[in-house]
């Protein structure tokens, strides 16, 4: 019999008035899909990008909601630099979130720093982590991921996968890496789309008129390719984005009202 493909769910997009309603909203939203994780496996697997997320998960520091010692985090992209620089992801979630809240830090996989001059062996790495985490449990060619939050560049990248770069075409690879990133550092390690897109739920953060354009386009010209608009989590994979009125103010794509 012949398999049976769904298409992808479509994008939920939710439209904020304000950025604090909107930081609230995603605490809610993050929340709700920790605690349908830890009640099905006892566990709650997310990966992060960098940016602004760190100031958009505010909303979970002092949540009584959250269980953090059943958090397992991975970051969707990292520089690659030490721990401790300014352009670490890492140190930006540790400075903003991280330090304010009691997650084992065993529970939070960085880059290992010890590598940095190999970003092959840098890399597999990362990805011996996943594989760690997924693989012994998970049947699936990917990891399967509880929870992936994003962002979106000026330029609609989205992770360190950027617009016409080879990478957009890696179908093998959990993690990989690029020496020639337009946006410095130019050295990072990604998640490949395979792995963005086998989550359950990824979900965008974007905020502020310098999103307007971008966001239009990757909603309503997906044809155009962009890297944010290639995000399109299998079926039954739900891709959701949190925007504020401002970022949304030229959006065609139809918006729902958010309540969990």
């Amino acid at each position: 019999m012949a398999a049976v493909h769904h298409s992808p769910n479509p994008p939920i997009v939710y439209s904020f008035p304000f950025v604090d309603k909107l930081v609230a909203s995603l605490a809610e939203f993050i929340i709700k899909a920790q605690r349908e994780s830890i009640d099905k496996k006892g566990k709650f697997t997310i990966a992060l990008s960098g940016g602004s997320l760190p100031n958009a998960l505010k909303g979970l520091i002092g949540n009584p909601g959250v269980k953090w010692d059943k958090w397992q985090v991975f970051y969707v992209d990292e520089r690659v630099v030490p721990l401790d620089n300014p352009d670490s992801n890492h140190l930006a979630f540790t400075e903003i979130l991280f330090s304010k809240v009691p997650i084992p830090t065993s529970h939070i996989h960085t880059l290992d720093p010890s590598l940095l001059d190999d970003l092959e062996e840098l890399s597999d790495a990362y990805e011996k982590e996943l594989i760690k985490e997924f693989a012994q449990k998970d049947s699936a060619r990917f990891p399967v991921f509880d929870l992936i939050l994003l962002g979106m560049g000026p330029d609609g990248h989205t992770a360190s996968l950027f617009p016409g770069h080879e990478l957009l075409a890696e179908d093998d690879r959990w993690v990989a890496y690029l020496e020639d990133s337009p946006k410095p550092p130019a050295k990072r390690i990604t998640f490949t789309y395979p792995v963005i897109n086998h989550a359950a739920r990824v979900a965008f953060f974007a905020v502020g008129e310098g999103k307007v354009e971008m966001l239009s386009s990757v909603l309503d010209k997906p044809e155009e390719g962009l890297p944010s608009s290639r995000v399109k989590p299998v079926y039954p994979g739900h891709l959701y984005w949190f925007v504020d009125d401002q970022a949304a103010a030229k959006l065609e794509y139809p918006k729902t009202a958010f309540k969990l």
